[in-house]
């Protein structure tokens, strides 16, 4: 979703699991926008999990799906209006792989189930490691593991925030405070093609 100048929405969980519980991983990924379309109008790209591209090593130890950019020759189906990656890598016992990312790319490595080795440092369930210069990150585990690699070009651009709302002056958060609670944040337009009964 690209909130561009606003949108108002939520987020719950299906039915089934709101009926039988269980547990869910579920990441909200915020990604800033240069201040020249912080004003775009809103977006929404709805990508079912079928139609979410998948990448594989080599070796079958290692896959992604890639949610944003590209790797191992699978590319992203959604748009974005900056350049990121957003790959969710699932790792099998033996897996080592090397994903290169642009020496401009900022980079993250988020582990949310088992331990990750990024060269001489592990990374256990919950950690999250901010990546250094280069123009590759290369990932190995010994057990099974999940990962988020995370990355971007940095804006290096003011930024000023209040709840939801991420501006890059004061000023221009009070306004979008103001236009939320007068009713004027955008709202999103169905494309022709969705509008098929």
């Amino acid at each position: 979703m690209t909130a561009g100048r606003g949108v108002v929405h939520s987020e719950v969980p299906s039915k089934a699991m709101l009926a039988r519980g269980g547990r869910v991983h579920g990441f909200q990924i915020w990604v800033n926008l240069p201040a020249k379309d912080k004003l775009t109008a809103p977006r929404y790209q709805e990508i079912p999990r079928a139609g979410i591209p998948q990448a594989t090593s080599p070796d079958g130890r290692a896959t992604a799906k890639v949610n944003a950019g590209d790797v191992l020759g699978a590319r992203a189906v959604i748009e974005t209006r900056t350049p990121i990656a957003l790959h969710d890598w699932t790792l099998g016992p033996g897996a080592s792989i090397e994903v290169p990312l642009p020496a401009s790319f900022a980079a993250y490595v988020y582990v949310f189930r088992g331990a990750v080795e990024l060269g001489a440092t592990t990374l256990r369930e919950g950690q999250l490691a901010v990546l250094g210069d280069g123009d590759a990150v290369q990932l190995a585990a010994s057990g099974d593991a999940r990962l988020l690699l995370l990355a971007g070009v940095p804006l290096r651009e003011p930024v000023a925030s209040y709840g939801p709302f991420v501006m890059n002056t004061r000023a221009e958060i009070l306004e979008a405070v103001r236009d939320y609670q007068a009713g004027r944040m955008g709202e999103i337009r169905r494309a022709a093609a969705d509008r098929r009964a």
